[in-house]
């Protein structure tokens, strides 16, 4: 980013994947979205947003949400309008977890993952989940508020072998370089 720039304002993230094999469960990923507030960046979310639920000033919402991978194009959508969160979030991660009902899978047993991110039609970030495949949730963004209050998106997928309830309480942690 140059120094003309003004930070992010409206970003999309997408996922999708292939839906099982016939006679095979079906496998479901979600989107997850947690806000950390400033005085606390790396500790417990402020609130998360999933699939059954929204962030309470309607900021970060799913917009399109599957339980199997059947959908047309990309499977779930989020939009996180960062220029109209609160002042007091300095800190947004945008994970993906693998429901572990009926049986326990990773990235690489999921057919064609992929994942995106974009602000209007610039794409920031694109993913295939090969590097976590051993994985069963992954973050995929960060998205950090600088000092001129400014979002800043930090890209990376970093994987976790967590439940998608722990994967909640643990996706913002620091990441070990």
């Amino acid at each position: 980013m140059t120094g003309f720039s003004k930070g992010l304002h409206k970003v999309e993230v997408a996922l999708k994947w292939d839906p099982s094999p016939t006679g095979q469960a079906p496998t479901d990923l979600d989107i997850i979205a947690a806000t950390f507030e400033s005085g606390d960046a790396y500790g417990a979310p402020a609130y998360l947003v999933h699939f059954d639920s929204r962030s309470p000033d309607g900021t970060i919402f799913l917009n399109r949400d599957s339980t199997d991978g059947r959908g047309f194009g990309w499977d779930e959508v989020m939009t996180l309008e960062l220029e109209r969160l609160s002042e007091r979030y300095a800190r947004v991660v945008v994970g993906v977890v693998i429901q572990q009902q009926p049986v326990r899978r990773t990235f690489g047993e999921v057919l064609n993952p992929a994942m995106r991110v974009r602000e209007g039609y610039t794409v920031l970030s694109e993913d295939d989940f090969t590097s976590v495949r051993d994985a069963t949730a992954a973050t995929i963004a960060e998205f950090v508020r600088n000092d001129a209050g400014e979002w800043n998106f930090r890209p990376g997928v970093h994987g976790f072998d967590e439940d998608p309830d722990t994967f909640t309480r643990v996706m913002g942690r620091a990441h070990r370089s």
